[in-house]
């Protein structure tokens, strides 16, 4: 696999991160646990997608954690 693919993934990963950390400062929460909108919210599942698509680099698949 290339680094340029690998990259890719981090650099989506970052951006998502960074809006994720965003949002949680706007709303003053240190965990999205402590949101009332958690499991509904887009931010979060973008985070969660890209978290697994660095994991995966494109290959899909399950994880065992």
């Amino acid at each position: 696999m290339s680094s340029e693919v690998t990259d890719r993934y981090e650099q989506d990963l970052q951006e998502k991160k960074a809006l994720l950390q965003t949002c949680q400062q706007n709303k003053n929460l240190a965990t999205c646990s402590d949101c009332e909108k958690m499991f509904e919210c887009e931010t979060r599942k973008t985070y969660v997608k890209a978290v697994y698509e660095s994991m995966a680099k494109g290959q899909g698949g399950g994880f065992e954690f």
